[in-house]
């Protein structure tokens, strides 16, 4: 997954890759000449008392070190702008993803893992990337090099190498297999602790109202220990790189050292040919800890690679047909027939051959018990999931065979947990509409029963809201996302159970101010509270899936004895009469 995956991101950046090779390879080819040169100045300078030939080698040499510098700046340069490059392409790869995924994947996949995987699994990929445009380039020109060259200096000495490399590389090749199930397992582990961490901060008011502090705590503590136990487990293995390559290396250097010190001793070797021999075992046992370092970080690499791609080739469950039109759909006539649906894997559908209808101009109000299903089928109208038999339309167009985009612009959608988005009050009112003015905006939240504490703000309409509109109380929330699908003026509006954090006193005025808004409009309300529906041109009353009632609330009285029990729950017969 790792190569299809780096090939892809990398392929928009030839240019930059064609300079980073470059210099990465002028910069090694002089750093290869340097020992060659310094034996040269030992054997035919110092040795034999000429100072001219030393210091124009020294020179070159310091020409060689200027060059090798200049060369290795300038590939680090373009490495480093080339794998931040791909790390941002890879982020917005996956946030544009993750973007055109339906409910179905969003719940099948997780919030939690989809942060992970778009900043740490990211983060993974492209610092192995940056070490492979700096290091991969660098370490076989030096190894390869390294070995030739000691091989023009002695190759008696280069035996050395027949032992040292194959132990090197067998030692190393162990510990790498080791530690490739681990990374998968620790990046699991973070999974697990976006996820504590994440459900902790969402519900910390039910924590704290139910002092369950020290519980979460207790959670917390065992995620944080599960993900320190596996990174222990990690680092020991990973402390064994560097000792084991420093051992072998500084063995491989006293070997040299023995052995060429008797053949000095016997003139049978240059001091100057030892000594450059020693710089290039040293080069050729660094370029194998280069390609050691980058082995160690594939095997975490290879697992963030695996993840992402999980995500990038998840096929959304929503999709336009390939032979979809573009219409805009502007009269809001919805048609339900046969709708049937069933979340992945379960044994049984949530929804049972579902008839309903809604018309311009009408309200159409879903009521039932608690899992009835009420919030799956609104879900079905946007879209947000697929039925899995039966047909919606929108305007005698089946949704299916329209871009989701047609569909989501004619909705105007206020969920059952209204969520604001980090900005102003100003910004989550024109999310639908960014061209509305503030007269639109001000006329909205009038209608919507929120002016009044939207006034009250010292900024107003530039009054900050925080990330879920956790600054304001859950029915200003609810008002400011009812004002929010007003300011589009979509021609279907669809409220699921969006009143229930009302008083009755402000649900009443809101309603009513409502009907203006959406005379031409067809809306659609899920509401448990039956003061809220009984007034609606048609109810479709739920049980267990099914459709058991349809009719205005008189008939559904005498002819439906579910519909009947919930309004008696909640009403007297003379209030419900």
């Amino acid at each position: 997954m790792l190569i299809p995956l780096m090939r892809t991101y990398l392929a928009p950046y030839k240019g930059p890759l064609a300079v980073v090779i470059f210099f990465q390879l002028a910069g090694t080819i002089a750093n290869l000449y340097l020992p060659g040169l310094n034996a040269d100045i030992i054997d035919k300078g110092i040795v034999q008392g000429d100072t001219g030939f030393i210091v124009s080698t020294g020179t070159v040499m310091l020409g060689f070190t200027v060059l090798q510098v200049i060369c290795t700046i300038i590939a680090v340069y373009y490495g480093a702008r080339t794998s931040m490059a791909v790390g941002r392409d890879m982020r917005a790869g996956i946030f544009g993803k993750v973007e055109t995924f339906a409910q179905r994947e969003m719940t099948e996949l997780g919030a939690p893992t989809l942060i992970t995987r778009t900043t740490n699994d990211v983060q993974q990929v492209q610092l192995l990337v940056f070490m492979l445009l700096t290091m991969l380039v660098a370490a076989p020109i030096m190894g390869v090099g390294g070995l030739v060259m000691a091989l023009r200096q002695d190759v008696e000495l280069s035996g050395i190498l027949v032992f040292v490399l194959p132990v090197l590389i067998f030692c190393l090749s162990l510990i790498i297999r080791r530690l490739r199930p681990l990374f998968r397992q620790l990046q699991e582990r973070i999974d697990d602790i976006n996820g504590v961490m994440r459900e902790q901060i969402m519900g910390i008011r039910v924590i704290r109202a139910f002092v369950k502090e020290d519980y979460e705590t207790e959670r917390f503590r065992d995620a944080n220990h599960a993900n320190m136990d596996v990174a222990i487990s990690v680092g020991k293995l990973t402390a064994l790189f560097f000792p084991l390559v420093m051992l072998i290396m500084n063995v491989s250097v006293v070997l040299a050292t023995w052995i060429g010190g008797f053949r000095v001793g016997s003139g049978d070797l240059d001091v100057g040919t030892l000594t450059a021999f020693q710089a290039y075992i040293t080069q050729i046992l660094m370029s194998v800890m280069m390609a050691t370092f980058l082995f160690m970080m594939w095997p975490r690499a290879e697992v963030s690679a695996e993840r992402i791609t999980e995500v990038l080739e998840t096929e959304p469950s929503v999709l336009a047909p390939d032979d979809a039109v573009e219409v805009t759909l502007g009269e809001g006539r919805i048609d339900i027939e046969k709708a049937s649906f069933a979340f992945p894997g379960a044994e049984q559908d949530v929804l049972h051959e579902i008839d309903l209808i809604a018309r311009p101009g009408e309200t159409t109000a879903i009521i039932g018990s608690t899992g009835s299903g009420k919030t799956t089928l609104l879900s079905l109208i946007p879209r947000l999931f697929d039925a899995t038999a039966g047909t919606i339309r929108i305007d005698g167009h089946d949704i299916r065979s329209l871009h989701p985009e047609n569909v989501w612009a004619a909705i105007g959608l206020v969920p059952q947990r209204p969520f604001l988005f980090g900005g102003t009050v100003a910004s989550n009112l024109k999310y639908g509409r960014p061209d509305a003015t503030d007269e639109e905006l001000w006329d909205a939240l009038e209608i919507a029963q929120a002016k009044d504490f939207v006034m009250k703000m010292p900024e107003q309409l530039n009054a900050p809201i925080s990330q879920g509109g956790t600054n304001v109380s859950g029915g200003q929330r609810q008002r400011l996302a009812i004002a929010r699908a007003i300011v589009k003026r979509p021609p279907i509006y669809l409220f699921d159970d969006s009143f229930s954090a009302l008083d009755y006193a402000t649900d009443a005025a809101l309603r009513n101010a409502l009907r203006a808004v959406t005379a031409d409009a067809a809306v659609v309300i899920v509401a448990q509270r039956v003061s809220t529906i009984r007034n609606a041109d048609r109810i479709v009353v739920l049980d267990e899936g099914r459709v058991v009632g349809t009719g205005k609330h008189p008939d559904l009285m005498q002819t439906c004895e579910v519909y009947r029990e919930i309004v008696l729950s909640q009403l007297t017969e003379e209030e419900a009469a």
